[in-house]
């Protein structure tokens, strides 16, 4: 078996994204995560296995699912009820899915990319699938493609010496600088981000640090204070700031899940403007 016949799970991608680095950019959502977020907008790729979605309020009662499905007693998760869902109410998110398959559908958008964009791969934690994505940076680089890597930063420093060559921009999330806080929050640690993001950037690595503002958690002034305190020793390094938005809540409905203690308020123009003016090199 070649390189490009290794394979990883993936639960989406997004063509013409402006939102995952520079440029217009086709973005690979990889499944599986080591962190248990409160405000997480894609709870779905959580879990590295395929999961099953169901949104009760879209279905219409046809049967279509219904008259496809190989094992009625037993979902297999063949994603066949998906397929030909009228509405959109049921479907598997999570997919096997080799190099070779994801290469070429990137590389069909890659006339849209202009001289900024390129490909992001993010999450989950894309990191967590090493193989199948140092595979992928590779074969995006051979091509000229401009990369970028979407990490939360909570694996091994060896998984980022692996990708680095490949590796045209690093967006790394730092949610919350108090260790106690991000613990309670995320369910992790900070050390191993933390440790890992100095250690990126002393190899001298494009990085930009992205920040999610949750009003409830680390969107008050003191722990928006600790986070731009600890980045100005980084003062080449750009940040920002992401408004926590509600487009995730219903897949927890999606999942079978109740979306308690999912559910945080939208923060408005006047509060992120006067979060941003806490950091000195801030991407508005």
């Amino acid at each position: 078996m070649g390189a490009f016949d290794t394979t990883g799970m993936v639960f989406d991608i997004a063509h013409s994204s402006f939102v995952d680095g520079p440029g217009l950019r086709t973005t690979v959502f990889f499944k599986g995560c080591n962190l248990r977020c409160d405000w997480c907008h894609n709870p779905e790729s959580q879990k590295h296995a395929p999961c099953k979605m169901f949104y009760a309020d879209k279905c219409i009662g046809c049967g279509a699912c219904k008259s496809v499905c190989p094992s009625p007693k037993k979902c297999l998760l063949c994603g066949r009820c998906g397929d030909v869902c009228p509405t959109g109410a049921v479907s598997v998110c999570g997919k096997r899915r080799s190099v070779r398959d994801i290469l070429s559908e990137v590389l069909r958008d890659r006339d849209f990319y202009g001289l900024d964009g390129g490909v992001t791969f993010s999450g989950g934690e894309c990191m967590l699938q090493i193989d199948f994505l140092e595979t992928l940076l590779k074969a995006c680089k051979e091509r000229g493609l401009h990369t970028c890597v979407d990490t939360a930063g909570n694996v091994p420093f060896a998984l980022f010496e692996r990708v680095s060559p490949f590796t045209d921009l690093f967006l790394y999330d730092i949610k919350a600088v108090s260790p106690e806080k991000h613990l309670a929050w995320t369910g992790a640690d900070n050390a191993q981000l933390l440790s890992n993001f100095k250690r990126l950037y002393a190899l001298g690595v494009k990085i930009l640090v992205r920040v999610p503002v949750i009003p409830e958690r680390n969107g008050d002034m003191e722990e928006m204070r600790k986070i731009a305190e600890f980045l100005a020793g980084y003062p080449e390094v750009p940040v920002e700031l992401l408004a926590y938005h509600r487009l995730g809540e219903s897949k927890y409905a999606g999942l079978g899940l109740s979306a308690e203690g999912h559910t945080f308020t939208v923060p408005d123009k006047a509060y992120m403007d006067k979060r941003k003016r806490l950091f000195k090199n801030p991407l508005l």
